[in-house]
């Protein structure tokens, strides 16, 4: 079994805040992939279900951001998971809105949801890092994470997702390098040429002696 959670803050003030694109992704999962309804369960909200072989328990802590851990802890606990069996969508300032990248360990960088996993869980989780830009100044972070995105985002944002939920059975599989490239996929298409008819050469034009000659040979005809 394996254990997605999303990072998130609960309420509709928050649902499109651009902390809350961990939510987005597992909710983007639990649709595509025909997961259970959504029910209230270890301290969030958690859904059930099958990406591939894996089954799968999607998790949105309700505990706000700052004490996710609580509610990560309580369903490994119930499930007897261990900390690599998790891994977590979450907002990443460093990477630049639209980008993505998959770990697994390491330091929580000063976000405050990895650091309450960190106390719960340790760190040996995996991370699925979302990128949603850095506002300059470090005095502007907290606005700005809490702050909607903007409507020239949401093209972004939408081809994201569905990257993530295409490649989420292989992330579910542990092949992260497929996951990578079904994002991939979808964020940085690779540009088809144009079709053959298009850019096929055009065919030589006759010569004009040759123009001269049908011309000629059809005068003749009428004679």
């Amino acid at each position: 079994m394996k254990l997605f959670v999303g990072l998130g803050n609960p309420g509709r003030k928050y649902e499109r805040n651009r902390h809350n694109i961990g939510f987005m992704a597992v909710d983007r999962i639990a649709a595509d992939h025909g997961f259970a309804p959504w029910r209230a369960r270890f301290q969030g909200e958690a859904a059930e279900g099958r990406l591939g072989a894996e089954r799968v328990v999607l998790l949105k802590p309700a505990t706000f951001m700052n004490l996710s851990g609580q509610s990560v802890g309580e369903a490994m606990r119930f499930y007897k998971l261990e900390p690599a069996d998790v891994t977590v969508f979450h907002d990443e300032l460093d990477l630049a809105p639209g980008r993505l990248r998959v770990k697994t360990g390491g330091g929580h960088a000063g976000h405050n949801g990895l650091r309450s996993m960190h106390q719960h869980i340790g760190e040996a989780y995996a991370r699925v890092r979302i990128g949603i830009g850095h506002p300059g100044d470090k005095d502007r972070v907290a606005a700005y994470v809490l702050s909607d995105f903007a409507k020239a985002d949401e093209g972004w944002i939408d081809d994201l997702l569905r990257g993530i939920s295409d490649g989420a059975v292989a992330l579910a599989e542990g092949d992260a390098t497929r996951f990578m490239n079904a994002v991939s996929l979808r964020t940085a298409p690779s540009r088809s040429s144009k079709t053959a008819a298009e850019t096929k050469a055009p065919a030589p034009e006759a010569p004009l002696e040759n123009d001269r000659s049908a011309l000629q040979k059809l005068m003749d005809r009428f004679r």
